[in-house]
């Protein structure tokens, strides 16, 4: 965290003594930078503006991520904003970039704020940036007239502020009053506690059911070898090659190799499932699968 903070001033210094672009040399380098791609002109521009970004990022901080990544995002916000910026509608750069600065950081806090994903509808970010100002505003008017808001008018009024459904208020609320804790914290203050993760249930196969799928496929395995033996060799070899590989081989290779058209080595694999289906009539209906 002392790097961190280290290279935050670095950073923030440097920036501080970059180049202060009047609108006419603006417009000149996103001119060449748009028409003829030239990086220095880029590159003066996104220095110059770099302070922006940074003041954009700090004021992002209070969400718990790192300055210097926030800075990062903020960077390649202003980056975007250089790449779509149209300079022939007569707007300054500084204007437009604003809008992709903090976008690329609000979109950075929300991916990382949790380990569960918060989401990152327009609705759920006006939410997550201003629901906790909005309540308070809210609260404050309220109390200023004399009135108490429950918490069910309370959420149908910054609802109706923010304009968003009523469950998105719910939900925000919801994700923002709990934290993420470790599966390996303890449910007790106990010295032999359980871990939480020892109450999940395992979606492993049981023992029971290892036994029982074990004598299952043994009982497949005995059952398509007794069917193979009804079949001449080369009817055996082209099953095996079609159906019992990871990567069964095509029609066509199987037809070079056997030198025969791809019509006939269908014709024989049909002609000797069918064999091998009336060799294991009336068993099991996953082994007459097979044969499909």
């Amino acid at each position: 965290m002392p790097l961190d903070g280290i290279a935050d001033r670095s950073m923030s210094r440097k920036a501080m003594k970059a180049e202060l672009l009047d609108a006419e040399t603006e417009l000149r380098l996103a001119y060449a930078w748009r028409d003829q791609r030239d990086e220095e002109a880029l590159h003066r521009l996104i220095n110059a503006y770099m302070r922006l970004a940074i003041s954009v990022a700090s004021k992002f901080r209070r969400y718990g991520a790192p300055m210097n990544d926030l800075i990062q995002e903020a960077g390649l916000g202003l980056m975007r904003a250089a790449d779509k910026f149209d300079p022939d509608r007569g707007v300054r750069f500084s204007t437009y970039a604003v809008w992709w600065i903090r976008a690329g950081v609000q979109d950075y806090v929300m991916r990382n704020w949790s380990m569960v994903r918060t989401g990152s509808t327009s609705s759920q970010k006006s939410l997550f940036f201003n629901m906790k100002r909005v309540a308070a505003k809210l609260e404050r008017e309220a109390a200023a007239r004399g009135e108490r808001l429950d918490g069910h008018q309370l959420r149908a009024q910054i609802a109706h502020e923010v304009g968003v459904p009523l469950g998105d208020v719910e939900m925000m609320e919801g994700r923002l009053a709990g934290s993420d804790y470790s599966l390996n914290a303890t449910q007790s203050n106990e010295d032999e506690g359980r871990e939480w993760i020892d109450a999940l249930e395992d979606d492993a196969s049981q023992a029971a059911e290892i036994v029982e799928e074990a004598h299952d496929a043994e009982t497949l395995h005995h059952w398509l070898q007794v069917a193979l033996q009804a079949l001449t060799a080369r009817e055996r070899y082209i099953v095996s090659e079609r159906k019992l590989r990871d990567e069964p081989r095509t029609l066509e290779s199987l037809g070079e190799e056997l030198r025969l058209s791809k019509e006939r080595v269908r014709q024989l694999e049909a002609v000797a499932l069918n064999k091998m289906r009336k060799s294991l009539d009336g068993q099991s209906a996953e082994v007459r699968a097979f044969f499909v």
